[in-house]
Formats: structure tokens, sequence, C-alpha cells
């Protein structure tokens, strides 16, 4: 290597005297003393932070883990690697607090991936992935630091499983979907249910409120039924002329069906009669003969009619008999 030297931008060499750290060259123009001094060689990092073997980059690097098999809480079987992403601040410790900086890197990065995959069972490592990386780059910050690099992120790359273990996965999986279906069609059918309940519900409440609404205009007739018969009739015959139409609407109620027997009662005519007074406001009664008194100028009595006939005695009422 020549006494004089150029170093690259976001590069550094490290200078050592009788095999002693001397000092740190960045960026620029540089010398070194022959025979005295040396250059620090880092050709055992491989491609990782170095060129030439003795110029250290201080950019971000990435290193792969290699893949490696560790178990979950509930004893699954993983084979899982990483991407690390890192930096060099301290030249001076990367070379002399460790031994190959690279390697170690992917080695401490990988061993805090297993312990926290060791904590968390697998659906947790299969849906928490960021928050893992979140936590072991955490954890590798304090590594850092004795080091002199810095850790930005700790990317997972791959998490495997056992043919096994997949087959069990995709039954768990299966089986999960199957729970929601029964959940969402059961919440569903009690939604139907309750919606069915809530229609019957209004609908009762609304014939309810029909049938009220009915009686009342029905009562109101009635009473203005009643008060028009009083106004040409006494009260007693306008309330037995009221109970009279009641009566045969309820004969024309229990007569629908043809295949009931129906027995009349004795006494049906006999309600039908009713002894009705004579109209308010109407004519005074015709001349006649007074009861003990002569007869009237306007000549003989006419003669009576014929007597009312008295009520049939019941009758019973067959069905039509079928051919």
């Amino acid at each position: 290597m020549p006494m004089m030297y150029t170093v690259p931008q976001a590069h550094c060499v490290v200078i050592e005297r009788f095999g002693k750290f001397s000092r740190i060259q960045r960026e620029g123009l540089h010398f070194k003393l022959p025979f005295i001094e040396h250059v620090k060689h880092v050709e055992a990092w491989g491609p990782h932070a170095n060129k030439r073997a003795y110029l250290i980059e201080l950019t971000e690097q990435q290193t792969n883990t290699p893949t490696r098999h560790t178990h979950t809480k509930d004893n699954v079987s993983v084979a899982t690697n990483a991407s690390v992403y890192w930096r060099i601040v301290d030249p001076r410790r990367a070379l002399y607090e460790i031994d190959n900086l690279p390697a170690a890197v992917a080695d401490i990065a990988l061993n805090a991936l297993r312990s926290n995959i060791g904590t968390l069972e697998l659906d947790a490592v299969l849906s928490e992935r960021a928050r893992l990386n979140e936590r072991i780059a955490a954890e590798l910050s304090e590594t850092a630091a004795k080091w002199g690099i810095q850790f930005t992120r700790v990317e997972i790359q791959e998490i495997t499983t056992t043919d096994e273990t997949a087959r069990v996965m995709a039954q768990q999986m299966d089986a999960e979907r199957k729970r929601r279906a029964a959940i969402a069609e059961a919440e569903g059918r009690a939604m139907a249910e309750v919606r069915v309940a809530q229609a019957e519900r209004d609908a009762m409440v609304l014939r309810a409120e029909g049938h009220a609404k009915a009686l009342a205009l029905l009562a109101g007739a009635e009473a203005d039924y009643l008060n028009r018969l009083q106004q040409v009739t006494s009260r007693d015959n306008a309330a037995a002329i009221l109970v009279a139409s009641k009566y045969l609407t309820g004969f024309e109620t229990i007569t629908r069906n043809p295949a009931d027997k129906v027995f009349l009662p004795s006494n049906f005519q006999a309600l039908l009669t009713l002894p009705l007074d004579e109209p308010r406001g109407a004519l005074p009664p015709a001349a006649g003969p007074r009861p003990g008194g002569p007869p009237s100028p306007a000549g003989p009595a006419a003669p009576a009619g014929p007597t009312a006939p008295t009520a049939p005695p019941p009758r019973r009422i067959q069905p039509p008999q079928e051919p």
C-alpha cells in the first residue's frame, strides 16, 4: 500500500502504530509513516462493511441470517431466518471489541429471534410479526452500543413449519371458519326470530288498536241508535228492541255452518213480540166505544180481528244430508 492514498466518502481507515490503535482516517487525502504505521485489514469480515480489505464502510449494511429451527411456546417446530440492518458508528469498537463483526451480528440477531419466538404461541408468531421485529431490535440496542454499531431494524423473512404442522394448521383454520359460520348463522337466526316476534307484536298491537276503535265506533253507533229509538218509543221498549237485534245477530252467527245443529228456544217468538208504546207526537186514537159508555156516533165498532197465533213449539233443524 502506498504512503499516500485517498479514502472515499462514507469510508474510513484504521491506522495502527507498532500494532496498537493510532487513529482513524476518514474521507480525503491521507498518508502513513512507512515501517512504523500500517493499515488495519478487515478481510475476515467478508463482503460486509469493507472494501479492498482495509476500507471500512460507514453506510447501512444488510446481513441475512441463516435458517435455524426453533420451538414456539406451544411446542411447534418452526424454521426461521431474518434480515438485519445495521451500520458502524464507532470503527474502533467495531474492530477491537468483537472479532468478526458481521458474523456476530447475524448470530446475536438470530438468538434474539429464537428467544422471542419461544415466548409466543404459533398463532401469535404468525400474526404479530411486526411487533416481534420491534422487540428484537430493542433487545439488540444494548449490545450494539458496546460493539460500536447501530441496529436500525430487524425483519423476519420467513417462518416455515413441518408438513404435519401445516396439515394441522389447515384443519384448525377450517374448523375456525366453520365455527365462525355457525356463529354467524345462529346470530342471523336469532335476529330473524327477534324481527319476526317484533313484527307479530306490532301486528297484534295494530289489530288490537283497530279492534278497540271498531268497538268504540260500534258502541257510539248503538248509543246513537238507542237515543233515536227513545225519541219514538219508551226507554224500556228501546232497550228490548236492541236486545232482540243482538239476539237475531247471534243466531246469524251460530247458523253459518250447515253441519251444526241449532235448537231454537221456546220463547223465541215471544222475544220478538215486543209491546211497543205509541209513538211520541202521534195522532189521538180514532173515535170508538168507550168501556162502559154509549157507542160512538161514528157507527158501530169494527169487529175484532183474528187473535194472534201462539208461538209454535221449537223445531229441530237437521243439517242437509250429503248425497
